[in-house]
Order: C-alpha cells, then sequence, then structure tokens
C-alpha cells in the first residue's frame, strides 16, 4: 500500500516524527533495519537496508515526502552515513518526493562567543562535523540542480523520550534521579547549553515535510530561547523527581580519554567536547518567525521526559513494537 509519508530510521526522532504526521491523520511508513519500533497503531513498519537504493525507491513509491533521521553507530558515521543518505537521495529521486533530512550543527564548528543561526558558514573542525556539512552540500546541490526537492533540519544536542543513553540529558540523568543519586554527565556542566526537545524536533519535521516555502534551504528546530546550564537542567530533574539536592557528576576528561583506548564509541565523542567548553547557543528564532513554531519550555519538556522515562524503557504502558509485514531484506 503506499503511503505518503516514509520515514527512514526508527530511533527517537524518527518516532517522534511519526508521531506527529499521525496526529495530523497522514499515512507513515517506518523503515529500519529490524522492522519493528514502538510506532503509533496504524504506523506501518517495514524491514531493509536503506543504503540499498533499489530498495529505497520501491518502498518509498507513491510517497509525497521522505524523511532522513538515521544514526548509524556513532564511531561508523564515515563509514556508513553516506551512503545511508545516498540510498535515501536516490529513493526521493525516484519517487519525486520532498527529502526532509535530519541534521545537528556540527558543521559551524567552534561557537566562539556566538550564537550558532543558519546564516553562519561553515567551520567544522572535527571528523563528524567535516562529513556532515559535505552531506548537507551534496543535498543542497541536488536541490539546486532541480533533481530532488530538499530541506534540512539542524537539532542541538537532544534529550527526551527514547533518547536513552545517547543524550547527556538522558539514561545517565533520569535514572539516577528516580533514585535520588547524583546524575553523570559530560563536559563543564557550568556552560550555558542548548537542548533540543525530542517531540519538538518531531513536529518540526512534519511541518517541513508539508509546508510550502521551506525547501532549499537549512532550518533550525525549535528550542527553548531561555538556555540553561546544564547543572540547572540536571536540578530541575532531580527537583521533578522529589529528590532535590542530588547533584551530579562530571565525567573526567582524563578518564574519557582513558575509556575511549577500549570503547570506539566514547574515543569518538572526544573530538566533539568543544560543545560543552563554553557557552553552546542554537539560536532558532527563523522557525519561529517564518513558521511559527515554538518550543516546548524546559521545565515543561524535562517533565514529559521524566514521565515518559519508564515507558522508553520497557516498562509497563510502553506500546508494543510494531511487526514488520514480509519482506526480502536487501544487504
Amino acid at each position: 500500500m503506499n503511503v505518503e509519508h516514509v520515514i527512514f530510521g526508527a530511533g527517537a526522532i524518527g518516532l517522534a516524527t511519526a508521531a506527529a504526521l499521525h496526529h495530523r491523520g497522514e499515512s507513515v511508513r517506518m523503515v529500519n533495519r529490524s522492522g519493528h519500533a514502538a510506532a503509533p497503531d496504524g504506523v506501518e513498519v517495514v524491514a531493509g537496508n536503506a543504503a540499498n537504493p533499489a530498495f529505497s525507491s520501491a518502498v518509498a513509491a507513491g510517497a509525497r515526502v521522505v524523511y532522513q533521521t538515521l544514526n548509524p553507530p556513532y564511531h561508523r558515521w564515515p563509514e556508513e552515513f553516506p551512503a545511508l543518505q545516498a540510498g535515501v537521495l536516490a529513493a526521493a529521486r525516484a519517487t519525486g518526493a520532498r527529502m526532509v533530512s535530519m541534521d545537528n550543527v556540527y558543521n559551524y564548528g567552534r561557537p566562539s562567543g556566538r550564537p550558532l543561526g543558519e546564516t553562519l558558514p561553515d567551520g567544522a573542525h572535527t571528523v563528524k562535523g567535516r562529513l556532515r556539512s559535505r552531506m548537507a552540500a551534496e543535498l543542497l546541490a541536488e536541490h539546486r540542480a532541480g533533481r530532488v526537492e530538499v530541506v534540512i533540519a539542524k537539532a542541538s544536542d537532544y534529550f527526551g523520550p527514547g533518547a536513552g543513553g545517547q543524550s547527556n540529558l538522558g539514561d545517565r540523568v533520569f535514572g539516577p534521579a528516580r533514585r535520588g543519586r547524583p546524575a553523570t554527565v559530560l563536559g563543564d556542566p557550568d556552560q550555558p547549553h542548548t537542548y533540543t526537545f525530542v517531540p519538538d524536533i518531531g513536529r518540526a519535521l512534519a511541518e517541513l515535510g508539508t509546508r510550502d516555502g521551506v525547501t532549499g534551504e537549512a532550518w533550525h528546530v525549535p528550542n527553548d530561547p531561555d538556555t540553561r546550564t546544564t547543572r540547572e537542567l540536571v536540578a530541575i530533574v532531580h527537583r521533578l523527581a522529589g529528590h532535590p539536592g542530588a547533584g551530579l557528576r562530571r565525567t573526567p576528561p582524563a578518564l574519557l580519554r582513558l575509556l575511549g583506548l577500549w570503547n570506539p564509541t566514547v574515543r569518538s565523542l572526544w573530538e566533539m567536547q568543544y560543545q560543552f567548553e563554553e557557552p553552546f547557543v542554537v539560536d532558532s528564532t527563523k522557525i519561529t518567525d517564518r513558521l511559527g513554531l515554538r518550543a516546548t519550555p524546559l521545565d515543561a519538556a524535562l517533565e514529559q521526559t521524566r514521565v515518559m522515562g519508564d515507558l522508553t524503557q520497557g516498562q509497563p504502558g510502553c506500546p508494543a513494537a510494531t511487526r514488520a509485514r514480509p519482506v526480502s531484506r536487501p544487504t
């Protein structure tokens, strides 16, 4: 059955996008490796490899919009991300669909005292930052050439339901908070830092997929303009959990380096620690002024994350994983 929206990737952001589109009454299909996802009822989940252009094009047949929300293992980005994007891009070309690509703000490099806005030039100085710069440039070149209608969405470090261990405001904060224990965070907790709420990302992607006049450019998804420090946000989480004053622990940089000798994911985190060494403020005025999208206030977003935390970790009440329909699984 053809659907209007096909989401490649079923992590936290893919699921949030599916929920936002489903809430609008849109028909949605999700694509991931396993064919299983905690998707809303009525959202189809299909198993397959997005890096296979033939498969991606076939699974997106008839779609009006395709969404790239894929997230390969962090330490495997250079090896896996380009092929995954190429597969989704091939699907958009083959079907004539708009492509909404999820991105981050690594391309700007160090803030150096500036809020990060869409008009800043690329200043990436890390492996992952330069990779995301190249990937975004490729998509925009396709748009300018008239081959694919492209729109790029950018988020800062995200948190929220389903973010889990990938977020600095994830399992290492909310899990200990429930037990009245100190949180563990990366970087300097006393620097202002923009964190983006996952449901706000999903709503923004759904809007960028359906709104006229948004293609051919990048958009920062909504962030609360009241930027706080990580320490302030952790304190809010502890208060909401009924354990004020539980505090936090900072992972020492030397320990991070040591762990990186054995753990490739930790090793790949090291080059991105600059984001937590100075104020890291991501401005989203553009999407608010032009599209009217506003972020969930941080206090409300943290409370929603706390309430939903158990649900996203497979506790009672978690939606059952949607089962894939039988399909061949290309390699």
